[in-house]
């Protein structure tokens, strides 16, 4: 029977001096939210008649409430019509903004007396006043249904769990493991092929059993599952999804006047599930969920509305469990399609029309609006329904190799010492996956759970494919693309040390132009060469040398490491002193004069422009440079190398510069070697001037 709340009539003024009527209803057990047990509650106030086609209840107190909708006499007599509500929260005291009701609920297929027509429950918090209007969509005066009321519901406090003041969690409510208890042994529940999730009992949530104490129906087997949301606000908290289940079923059995509450199971966003009709979870239960399809089908509630708004991971997570579990018991494939027999003749949601005791093709997995006239499961969630058919039925989906850790790609081969980790992922949450196994040349080497995602294997020498592959728990399996993976451990090798040899370019004090070269190879894979001293850099596989400087009177270690791409690496060094040899240091002939100038080496130079006049410098070392001065009026000088002309040079330059090393040769070894340059006599322009010869050791 529905309660109604004693109604105290008295009289407000509105702007303008006009006067409306306002009820409250009286306290039925009163008691602060949270902390004493306190029963669930349905008050109904009656909608008043404004103008043909038109009812309103004007803003209204109430004793605290939480769920609301609209309903009328008539359980199969359609409210062609927009009704909407809105409410005072019990905390701010302030009015929120108009909100529709959805109203094509689902009626029953078996109408009894008194079961009334009536909107989806509209979760809306702790309030405590309403405000409601129903009129025609069209604007039409047609008579809208009699009996139209609002009805409010508390769904109190009547667990231990919420009486406590450090209430837990919704993870920590207890979950049935087990099927609840049934009415009858009949039917029999059949054993599934995957595991059933965790599921709160009605116990647990606080089902008084007294407001459906008829007996479960029960259908031959489950060969559809139908799913839906409840519509209301999506920002509640988890911890109060008992309470919305409470809610919805109170409004089902004493507004709706039906047996129980008319989903088999109701999931909330956190992915808790919730027993819904009574009768044992693992039974066939007769629900009243999608007219003309209770027979053959389970129906799963999402909490919230997702008309725009996507159900979360762990709700479809959850709802792809149960639907894989139920359909599970029966053989069926929840990707899989499915005819049904049409208990009513009706159209649905898309304008199909069906024909009661006729057969229709279904999705194993199907929303509201695929049996019925509604926009439920909302646009939202209806577009997520693949993904709940994926997730359910598996393969496991999205599966891959994320990384190798400790091993490095070169193109599509993967080098490693031995040991890598693998790490993983998929889009199908790890509570629908059975195992994960990681494959080397086919073979599982190493296994995890379904929440594992990484592994460390152990590879022997040689070229191996690595894969993983993910058992759904419906035993489906998926293996990712093989990686191609060489394990070795042997070092790279250079096959020439690092040699360091002058070059052209500016010389001053503190830094001589040189040429490092190198030469490094690796069995497999060479990854790169790194420079470790006097300074630092890092440098191809491809590459064998790089321009630098160095310190002249500065004897330094250029040390070196290869390393190849499975991370085996090797070093080498070799130490070198450049040296600077100044033009007073040389053995002289013909005539030469000093010249000053801060721009020259040391502050001092030679110059020449006899033809003849020549410098030498003896020296034991494997590389060296002659050091001059260039300019516009530079003539040319010959290079003498132990005795035999080596080249011929031109120091003219457009622009002036000094400290050019402008020849530079370099031997394979240390070894005595003298330098001789001679003056040419260039005509027009004989002058050579020079700061002197670098040399390496």
């Amino acid at each position: 029977m529905r309660r109604r709340a004693w109604l105290t009539l008295g009289a407000v003024l509105i702007g303008g001096g006009g006067v409306v009527t306002y009820a409250t209803a009286s306290p039925s057990d009163p008691g602060a939210p949270g902390q004493e047990r306190r029963p669930v509650e349905v008050y109904g106030l009656a909608l008043k008649g404004t103008a043909a086609g038109e009812r309103k209840l004007p803003r209204t107190e109430t004793e605290q409430f939480s769920l609301v909708g609209v309903s009328w006499t008539g359980a199969l007599k359609p409210l062609e019509g927009t009704a909407q509500v809105r409410t005072r929260g019990l905390e701010s005291g302030e009015w929120g903004a108009w909100r529709s009701l959805e109203l094509n609920a689902a009626p029953p297929e078996e109408v009894e007396a008194g079961m009334r027509g009536a909107s989806q429950p509209l979760w809306v918090g702790p309030s405590d006043g309403v405000e409601a209007r129903v009129v025609h969509e069209d604007g039409t005066t047609a008579a809208l249904p009699k009996g139209l009321e609002v009805n409010l519901v508390d769904p109190g406090v009547v667990t231990e769990a919420e009486t406590r003041v450090d209430a837990p969690e919704p993870a920590a409510f207890a979950m049935d493991e087990s099927p609840s208890p049934s009415p009858s042994p009949e039917p029999t529940a059949p054993p599934s092929t995957v595991p059933q999730p965790p599921v709160t009992s009605r116990a647990d949530w606080g089902a008084d059993e007294s407001k459906s104490p008829d007996p479960s129906e029960y259908n031959t087997e489950v060969k559809a599952v139908f799913v839906h949301h409840t519509d209301g606000a999506n920002d509640y908290d988890c911890a109060e999804s008992p309470a919305i289940v409470r809610g919805i079923y109170a409004y089902h059995t004493e507004v709706n006047g039906w047996n129980d509450v008319g989903y088999n199971f109701l999931v909330d966003k956190c992915g808790t599930v919730f027993e819904g009709r009574k009768g044992g979870i693992d039974r066939p239960v007769l629900g009243a969920h999608t007219y003309g399809f209770n027979r053959e089908s389970a129906g799963v509630a999402v909490l919230g509305a997702h008309g725009t708004g996507a159900a979360s991971s762990a709700a479809l997570a959850s709802v792809a469990r149960v639907t894989a579990w139920k359909l599970g018991q029966y053989g069926a494939d929840p990707a899989g399609t499915v005819k049904l027999t049409a208990g009513a003749t009706q159209t649905n949601y898309f304008g199909t029309a069906f024909t009661a005791g006729e057969e229709y093709t279904f999705k194993r997995v199907s929303g509201h609006r695929d049996g019925f006239n509604t926009e439920c499961p909302g646009n939202a969630l209806y577009a997520q329904l693949p993904t709940v058919r994926t997730w359910a039925a598996g393969p496991v989906d999205g599966l891959r190799i994320v990384s190798l850790t400790d091993a490095t790609a070169k193109g599509s081969t993967y080098y490693t010492k031995g040991t890598p980790v693998v790490r993983w992922s998929a889009t199908t949450p790890a509570a629908l996956i059975k195992r994960y196994d990681v494959l080397v040349d086919g073979r599982s080497v190493a296994g995890t759970s379904g929440a594992g995602y990484a592994k460390r294997i152990t590879l022997t020498p040689g070229s191996h494919t690595v894969s993983v592959r993910a058992t759904h728990q419906s035993g489906a399996v998926s293996t990712t693309d093989a990686l191609t993976v060489v394990a070795e451990t042997t070092a790279p090798v250079f096959t020439a040390a690092p040699t360091l040899g002058l070059r052209a370019g500016t010389v001053n004090t503190g830094s001589a132009p040189v040429t490092l070269r190198w030469k490094a190879t690796d069995d497999q894979a060479l990854r790169q060469v790194r420079l470790l001293t006097p300074s630092t850099a890092t440098f191809s596989a491809a590459a064998y040398l790089s321009n630098r400087t160095a310190k002249p009177g500065i004897a330094s270690t250029w040390s070196m490491r290869a390393y190849d791409y499975a991370g085996n690496h090797r070093d080498t060094a070799a130490t070198y002193t450049p040296v600077i040899l100044r033009e007073s240091a040389a053995v002289r002939t013909g005539t030469w004069s000093t010249r000053s100038s801060t721009s020259y080496l040391g502050g001092k130079s030679y110059s020449s422009a006899s033809k003849g006049a020549s410098l030498s410098w003896t020296f034991t070392g494997r590389s060296a440079a002659w050091v001059v001065s260039r300019a516009s009026s530079s003539g040319q000088a010959y290079v003498y190398v132990d005795g035999v002309k080596a080249a011929t040079v031109d120091l003219r330059s457009a622009a002036t510069s000094y400290r050019q090393a402008i020849w530079t040769k370099t031997w394979t070894a240390n070894a005595r070697h003298t330098v001789k340059i001679v003056v040419v006599g260039t005509s027009g322009r004989p002058t050579v001037t020079t700061d002197g010869l670098v040399y390496i050791r």
